[in-house]
């Protein structure tokens, strides 16, 4: 095709201004979807030549595969409704590389209100695609350490009460049950004072990763509920599964035999355990299912540590 002479000389100061700019300028004719102009500056970017674009196939086919269906799919439907728009895509380059382009459309119309020509600027974009994919990964890495526990890295309290949250309400929808343990690690201020506070760091760390392996299903959860206490959210677990999963971990605790000289329980680290499950509905809330689970594990510790105490079904 002609090298895009749709700017005529009496336009030529536009040509310079449009030219000069780090833009892309470009024209498409709606009938025959061809390129009647588009600027030199796309070689620079892309490395193809203004003659190269013949028509919107060719805008289409050095797209990135991932963005081509869609882009194209929306830009087609928004020109056809006359209605200017803007669509980010990668773009390929000669090398086979990928540039990030903003298309910037404007929908021409004729005197009778059909679509005649689009015209619009590329705008390279991948610096602050850079930024904006940095910006989000720290956001991601700043929500993940917000709902992680800064010394044992397993989930916080913040985390637990909003997976609770989550998943008491689909308990209630599906009419499943839900079930939580609580976890107090017994004598553990005994534990501090006879080995000092970073041995007691250790044991924390050791208890909330042997918790974590304990746990099998894909939305279980254990998180550090405060001091010594560990949480666990069983989601779907009835009162069965729960009290197996907590003899697992009392199992898997006393495997670790991490030396307490000053328990009775064979002078190593125990848990108490309390167990609760519940079949959410409107006549049951959850603060008081919590509750109920803690009056299980205070029974456990008041009846001689190193036990599990159960409650059923809670209001």
């Amino acid at each position: 095709m002609p090298v895009l002479s749709a700017l005529d000389d009496d336009n030529a100061v536009y040509r310079t201004l449009l030219e000069s700019t780090q833009a892309i300028p470009w024209k498409i004719d709606w009938a025959s979807k061809q390129f009647a102009y588009i600027g030199p500056q796309i070689e620079a970017l892309l490395g193809w030549s203004p003659q190269s674009w013949m028509t919107v196939e060719d805008w289409a086919t050095r797209m990135h595969p991932d963005d081509r269906e869609r882009v194209v799919n929306f830009c087609v439907a928004q020109s056809q409704a006359g209605v200017d728009h803007e669509a980010d895509y990668r773009a390929l380059t000669k090398d086979n590389g990928y540039v990030w382009i903003r298309d910037v459309v404007h929908v021409v119309r004729n005197d009778l209100g059909e679509v005649e020509a689009l015209i619009g600027f590329m705008f390279d974009i991948s610096e602050r695609k850079k930024t904006e994919e940095k910006l989000l990964a720290l956001q991601k890495e700043l929500e993940d350490l917000s709902f992680k526990d800064g010394l044992t890295h397993i989930a916080n309290r913040r985390r637990f009460d909003a997976s609770f949250e989550l998943e008491w309400g689909s308990a209630s929808r599906l009419r499943q049950p839900l079930s939580v343990l609580l976890f107090d690690i017994d004598y553990f201020k005994q534990y501090n004072d006879l080995y000092g506070h970073i041995r007691g760091d250790r044991c924390l760390v050791d208890i909330a990763q042997t918790l974590s392996l304990a746990l099998d299903g894909p939305r279980d959860l254990v998180a550090r509920f405060g001091g010594e206490e560990f949480i666990v959210l069983l989601p779907g677990a009835d009162a069965t599964v729960a009290k197996k999963v907590a003899e697992r971990c009392q199992r898997l605790i006393h495997k670790q035999a991490i030396v307490h000289a000053d328990s009775p329980h064979g002078q190593c680290v125990t848990v108490s355990v309390g167990v609760g499950t519940v079949v959410p509905d409107a006549s049951r809330h959850p603060a008081s299912f919590i509750e109920a689970v803690d009056q299980q594990l205070y029974a456990a510790k008041k009846n001689g540590k190193n036990r599990i105490e159960v409650v059923g079904a809670v209001g």
